[in-house]
Order: C-alpha cells, then sequence, then structure tokens
C-alpha cells in the first residue's frame, strides 16, 4: 500500500485542544520524519454556545460535529478530540481509530484556598457544568451550591481566580489540568469512590473515516493496546445505557494481569439516587462486560432514573 505523504488534523482551537492534537502531531513525525502533518483548527458549536449549561443545548456531539463533518468531506484526513467528548454513536462513515496510553483519567478540585472537597465550607459554591459531577458532589456534600460554568479549562481557571459568582472551587478533569502544566494548582485528586469519572475521560480520540486504510496503518504506531481495551469497553457501557450529557453516567475501566474491571454508575439530577457496580473478565471481551454492567445496572434501578430523567429532558 502506497502511504501518505501528508496528513491534516482537525482540532478544537482552544490551549488543550491544540495541545492534544500538537502531541498526535509530534508523535506521527516522530515515527514518520518525512510525513508533513498540518493542523486545521475548526470552531464547534460547543465553543460558540458559553453561556447555557450543555445538558440544555445537545451534548457531546457539541465539541466534535462540526470537525466531523470537515473529516467526512475530505477537508482534513483524522480528528483530534478528547474521548469524554465523543458521543456513544458516530456517524456512518467514521470510526475511533487507535487510542493512544490515557493520561490520569480521575477528576481533581482546585479550590481558591487550597481546600480539599471535606474541608470546603458549608455550603461553598463550586463550578461544573457536568451533571455527572454535580450528581456525585450532591451525593458526597449535600450542603454545597453547584454553579453552573462553562468554558475551556483555562476560563473555568481565570473564572475561580477572579471570584466569579463567589466561586470557591471548581472540579475539572487531572488530565487537561497536567497536559497544560497546571499540575500545581490541584488540590486534590478526586478518589473514585467519591467521583466516578467520565467514559474515556483521560484518552484521546484520533477518528477516522472507515473508508481510508492508508491513514489507519500510519495512525497504528499510536495505538496503545490496554488503553484501546479498556476505553471500547467504558463506551459499550455508554452505548447501552444511550448516554449522553443529559444524563449523570460515569465509568472507568482497567486492564490488572489480563482481567477488564468496569465500575459503572447512574445518578439522578440531585445525587440523592446512585446505582453503582462492578464486573469483570477478559480483556479481550471489555466491550460484551460494557454491555453487561449496563444490564446490571439497568436491573438494579438505574432505568427508573434514566426514565425519569428523558421525560423531564423532553417537557
Amino acid at each position: 500500500m502506497t502511504m501518505k505523504a501528508s496528513l491534516k488534523i482537525g482540532t478544537r482551537a482552544s490551549k488543550l485542544a491544540l495541545w492534544q492534537a500538537k502531541w498526535v502531531k509530534s508523535a506521527l513525525i516522530e515515527k514518520f520524519p518525512s510525513l508533513a502533518v498540518d493542523l486545521v483548527t475548526i470552531k464547534t458549536k460547543g465553543d460558540k454556545i458559553l453561556d447555557v449549561p450543555l445538558a440544555h443545548v445537545g451534548g457531546k456531539g457539541l465539541f466534535v460535529k462540526e470537525i466531523e463533518e470537515a473529516l467526512l468531506d475530505g477537508r482534513v484526513d483524522l480528528a483530534v478530540h478528547s474521548m469524554k467528548d465523543m458521543p456513544a454513536e458516530l456517524p456512518q462513515g467514521l470510526c475511533v481509530g487507535p487510542i493512544p496510553e490515557r493520561e490520569t483519567p480521575s477528576d481533581v478540585l482546585i479550590s481558591r484556598q487550597n481546600l480539599p472537597l471535606a474541608r470546603l465550607p458549608h455550603r461553598a459554591r463550586i463550578g461544573t457544568s457536568s451533571l455527572r459531577r454535580a450528581a456525585q458532589l450532591r451525593h458526597a456534600r449535600p450542603d454545597l451550591t453547584i454553579v453552573p460554568l462553562r468554558g475551556n479549562l483555562d476560563t473555568r481557571m481565570k473564572k475561580l481566580d477572579a471570584a466569579e459568582d463567589d466561586l470557591a472551587a471548581i472540579v475539572l478533569a487531572a488530565a487537561g489540568v497536567k497536559r497544560l502544566g497546571l499540575e500545581n494548582r490541584i488540590s486534590e485528586y478526586l478518589a473514585g469512590a467519591v467521583m466516578l469519572p467520565a467514559v474515556g475521560q483521560g484518552a484521546l480520540c484520533i477518528e477516522i473515516r472507515k473508508n481510508d486504510p492508508e491513514t489507519a496503518e500510519k495512525l497504528d504506531v499510536l495505538n496503545h493496546p490496554s488503553t484501546r481495551a479498556a476505553v471500547l469497553g467504558e463506551r459499550a457501557f455508554l452505548k447501552r445505557l444511550e448516554g449522553s450529557c443529559q444524563i449523570p453516567i460515569a465509568a472507568h475501566g482497567t486492564i490488572e494481569s489480563g482481567q477488564f474491571i468496569l465500575d459503572g454508575l447512574v445518578a439522578d439530577i440531585d445525587g440523592e439516587s446512585i446505582i453503582r457496580d462492578k464486573r469483570s473478565g477478559s480483556e479481550n471481551a471489555s466491550e460484551h462486560i460494557g454491555v453487561e454492567l449496563a444490564e446490571r445496572l439497568l436491573s438494579l434501578g438505574a432505568d427508573k432514573i434514566l426514565e425519569k430523567l428523558l421525560e423531564t429532558g423532553s417537557e
């Protein structure tokens, strides 16, 4: 097969998105020094609508749709996203390509006084627009006030520093904070028992066209098999639950000695009810295990939570 001499990467223009796309570019050039790789920045609907919570304007696809359109019509050869931004269903003709090794998947608390979650003052105001984070925060600390907070990572950090809306703290993905060199700002890594991460959190999604084997072959050098198995298991869990940003769903899969262990939950918006369980099995069966865990949670009562949330969302 004749290998392509150049590739165009589609990406959002935020600092974190550009860091991720540049990482992929550098990794490819390291493997193929003669390869020309260009970045094409694309503004998504999610970048334009910053004053409305994600759950009210369409959820995960807000950050990828325009980039996927560029991929489908050939303006770019691949797209680089944060895996946690990816909908469970991809457009016809596109697929998840290689998945590089995952960064820390957990969430972190960044507080103005550098306090951990347990020591934040009564009724402290915490910024997040993630229903998943809000539900788990309310479950852990019902006294806290959750404040809607949109914008890219550095925008949210600036709002915290300016004490906008009297914010005491914000919750962010550890991966983004670390990738932008802001690890010194972290007040606490939130344990999975308190804050289970989003599906795919910490992993990159390299999205490609199904009918482009040349690009797929070249990109395969970036794949990390155990990360891929874990993430695909999490995404199978999400897909079975028909998850979106309108529903508090979380999952984290790990690989230990060839075994895939998946921890997942479904919560109601106020965090009063959380249905959570684990499943494990062969690494090669991660997607089957994801579906199996989703079925288990549905049988434990997650179906009632989902029905209620979907009814509320359609009103």
